[in-house]
């Protein structure tokens, strides 16, 4: 337990990092187009540190370190919202009588809009920026860990049974995709329940696709039982993982892929769960992060090995989450919801096909259903993070 709470200020320090770079994006690419910026702030409420820099942007890190913002000068509140066309006239006016007409263009709202664009849109870039440099690092570094993902058991009466699946054989690929260890296997067999797939499959001297249809049951990992459920296929996989050296141009290579790799997940289980081959009940929040954070420390404390040894790996492992949530962040912040980049993003794409801004009555409206949308998300994702942590089921037990 003591572990689990350690982890909670280090799963902060992390988001806060994550949204400290996705908020550079809006930033830089904001001064890059010459827009002025009012406030750069670190957390959301009250404002703990503050400090103003020569060209006027003052630089806060407030009181809830769970996000963050830009603040465009003009602008009356953090998301952004679009004027109507009344309010940027009298906005225009006002700033003309106090600054003068050649100060107009530098505020955010009377930028081109391909600008406005862009500056939203380099929030999650840079969130997609940062796990591809991290992903470089650690494969630079480390080099490119690979194995052969070779079946040893197959359980008797199993989807894999029946698919022909043999000990001995080598996966290769799932549907297509090249498996490069394990965990590639399980990750992409668990995103198939009830689903037939084709493994492609090295026997001997022989290549095989084999079409496995995966059961729908509990998820395992590190030989315990998840309270997720997903496909799988009733085998028992070894492998033998090689590190083996890349250059630098291969590490980009690979970094990029592995970002791919992680969002092409995300979106592969989104859209099982609109086509209702999916619950949802993989979607997790904070709770579910920072379990999985204390669940990673835990396991590498547990092998016991020199002090030097488990930093490293403790470092490396939480960089790498570090990767995978900014993916996770990224992706979130460009769905098209009001209150979001992507909402932001969808607005611009319609004036710029309509040659109208949105009316500020049909953001105001979309941004109230942003809001019950984003916060029933929140609800489910922190219901599932207490249902699969097994504290619903704990809770359930003392009043039965």
């Amino acid at each position: 337990m003591l572990i689990y709470i350690i982890c909670i200020p280090v799963f902060l320090i992390i988001i806060s990092l994550i949204v400290t770079f996705h908020e550079l994006g809006h930033y830089s690419v904001a001064r890059l187009f010459g827009t002025r910026i009012e406030r750069f702030s670190v957390g959301f409420g009250k404002i703990l540190l503050r400090r103003k820099d020569r060209r006027g942007t003052e630089w806060c890190i407030s009181a809830l370190p769970l996000g963050g913002y830009v603040k465009f000068a003009g602008d009356e509140n953090v998301t952004s919202m679009m004027p109507s066309a009344e309010e940027l006239e009298a906005s225009r006016e006002a700033i003309t009588r106090r600054e003068g007409a050649a100060a107009v263009g530098e505020y955010f709202h009377f930028k081109p809009l391909w600008q406005r664009f862009l500056i939203v849109l380099a929030g999650p870039v840079f969130n997609f920026i940062l796990a591809i440099a991290i992903f470089f690092v650690l494969t630079a570094a480390l080099g490119q860990v690979t194995s052969r993902p070779t079946v040893q058991v197959v359980t008797a009466g199993s989807p894999a049974e029946a698919a022909g699946l043999k000990p001995r054989d080598v996966i290769l690929a799932v549907e297509g995709k090249a498996m490069n260890t394990g965990a590639d296997v399980v990750r992409a067999i668990a995103l198939r329940a009830e689903t037939p797939t084709r493994i492609t499959v090295q026997r001997a001297d022989t290549t095989l696709v084999l079409t496995v249809t995966p059961r729908r049951d509990y998820l395992h990992a590190n030989g315990k039982q998840l309270n997720v459920k997903g496909g799988v296929t009733g085998v028992a996989i070894s492998e033998t993982p090689v590190a083996r050296r890349v250059s630098l141009g291969q590490a980009a290579v690979l970094s990029v892929a592995q970002t791919w790799d992680v969002l092409d997940t995300n979106l592969t289980y989104i859209g099982r769960i609109f086509v209702g081959k999916e619950n949802g009940d993989q979607i997790g929040g904070i709770v579910g992060m920072t379990k999985a954070t204390g669940d990673m420390t835990t396991e590498i404390v547990a092998l016991k090995q020199p002090w030097h040894i488990t930093l490293a790996n403790l470092l490396i492992n939480g960089v790498n989450m570090m990767a995978v949530i900014s993916i996770a962040v990224g992706f979130l912040n460009l769905l098209p919801i009001p209150m979001l980049d992507g909402g932001h993003l969808a607005f611009y794409l319609w004036q710029g096909v309509t040659r109208k801004p949105v009316s500020p009555e049909i953001q105001n409206a979309a941004f109230r259903i942003a809001v019950v949308l984003v916060l029933g998300l929140m609800t489910f994702a922190l219901w599932n993070d207490l249902n699969n942590t097994g504290l619903v089921k704990f809770l359930g037990g003392l009043f039965s």
